[in-house]
C-alpha cells in the first residue's frame, strides 16, 4: 500500500523563488542581484576634508644635478710614458719674442739717439732694452721649458697643465671630457679641453684658481695647451685627440 506524502502544515503551497524556503531556520529573505551597494565602513569621518595641494610649476630647462665631485689624479709633471706627448716649442717663441723685443729696442735706440744727436746714447739705449727683454723673456722660458710636457694622451685620457708655466697637471678621462676645440689668443693658439662637471679643478690651490678663472673667461675653460707654440703641428694634435677619445668626445 502506498503511503501519500505529508503536506506541510497549512496544506500545499506554490513553489518559492531560488534561495531558501520560508519556515526554515536561516532563511533570509531573496537579495536582488543589482541592488545598491552596502555603505563603505572605510569612508572618510564626519568633519573631514580633501587637503588642496598647490601646483607644482614645472620647469623644463632643469640645471644638471651633478653627483659629489671625484678627485682626479694630480701630478707635478706629466708623465712621459704616454702615447702622444706634446711639449712648447722654445724655438718657436725665440724666433717671435726675439723678432718683436729686438725691433721695439731698435725703435727707442734710434728715437733716443735722435732726441740726444749721439750715437753712443743710442747704443746705450738699445742695449739697455735688449738686456731688460732678454732677462725677462728668458726667465719665462726657463719656467716653460723646465716644466715638462704640456699635454698628454693615451687610450684611457689625456695629462693636461693646469697653469701655463710649472703648474702641476691633471688627468682627466675621456668620458668626464665634454668637448675639445681650439681658441686663438693673441700670437698664440690654444687647445682648450671643457670636462663635463664644471667644479672639476676646484680644489687645485689659489693660484691655479686665480689662472683658472681668467681662463675660464677668455676661452671657456680652465684646462689649455699651446697649439701654435707647440712642438707638434696643430692638425697632428687635433687627430691625435679624435683618434685616442673614439668618439667619446666632441672635438670641433
Amino acid at each position: 500500500m502506498t503511503v501519500p506524502p505529508q503536506q506541510p502544515p497549512g496544506g500545499w503551497q506554490p513553489p518559492q523563488p531560488y534561495g531558501q524556503q520560508p519556515g526554515y531556520p536561516g532563511a533570509q529573505p531573496p537579495q536582488q542581484p543589482y541592488g545598491q551597494p552596502p555603505p563603505s565602513p572605510y569612508g572618510q569621518p564626519p568633519g573631514y576634508q580633501q587637503p588642496h595641494y598647490p601646483h607644482q610649476p614645472h620647469y623644463p630647462h632643469q640645471p644638471p644635478q651633478y653627483p659629489p665631485p671625484q678627485p682626479m689624479p694630480v701630478t707635478k709633471r706629466i708623465p712621459e710614458d704616454q702615447p702622444f706627448i706634446v711639449r712648447h716649442s722654445v724655438r718657436k717663441r725665440v724666433l717671435l719674442f726675439g723678432g718683436v723685443g729686438g725691433g721695439i729696442a731698435i725703435l727707442f735706440g734710434c728715437l733716443v739717439g735722435v732726441a740726444s744727436q749721439e750715437l753712443l746714447v743710442a747704443l746705450g739705449t738699445f742695449g739697455f732694452f735688449v738686456v731688460i727683454f732678454g732677462l725677462v723673456f728668458g726667465l719665462q722660458l726657463w719656467l716653460l721649458a723646465s716644466g715638462g710636457p704640456v699635454l698628454a694622451m693615451g687610450p684611457a685620457g689625456l695629462w693636461i697643465k693646469t697653469r701655463p708655466t710649472r703648474g702641476q697637471a691633471i688627468w682627466l678621462p675621456w668620458e668626464a671630457i665634454e668637448r675639445v676645440y681650439p681658441r686663438r689668443w693673441s700670437f698664440d693658439k690654444m687647445l682648450c679641453v671643457k670636462p663635463r662637471d664644471p667644479r672639476t679643478g676646484g680644489n687645485l690651490g689659489a693660484f691655479t684658481a686665480f689662472d683658472s678663472s681668467v681662463q675660464q673667461l677668455v676661452f671657456g675653460t680652465g684646462f689649455t695647451a699651446p697649439l701654435n707654440f707647440a712642438d707638434r703641428p696643430e692638425a697632428e694634435i687635433v687627430g691625435a685627440v679624435a683618434h685616442f677619445s673614439g668618439g667619446r668626445v666632441h672635438v670641433s
